[in-house]
């Protein structure tokens, strides 16, 4: 799990367009929000800066005890 989408769309951003200004696919912006593809470190800073947040906000799924 990951905020990509939630971040994006916060920004008012289409998948098209966060792709364009990044410099990848939409499909890949697709892909990466619905899990199905671990973009590079490289990537991940590229989206992290576009957002303007952090990787851990990003990326971080923080897990809760479940007892």
């Amino acid at each position: 799990m990951n905020n990509v989408r939630s971040f994006r769309e916060r920004k008012g951003l289409s998948q098209f367009a966060l792709a364009k200004e990044i410099g990848v696919a939409r499909q890949t912006i697709n892909l990466i929000e619905n899990n199905k593809y671990n973009p590079s470190l490289d990537l991940c800073i590229k989206l992290a800066k576009r957002l303007n947040t952090d990787l851990n906000e990003l990326f971080w799924e923080e897990k809760t005890d479940e007892k």
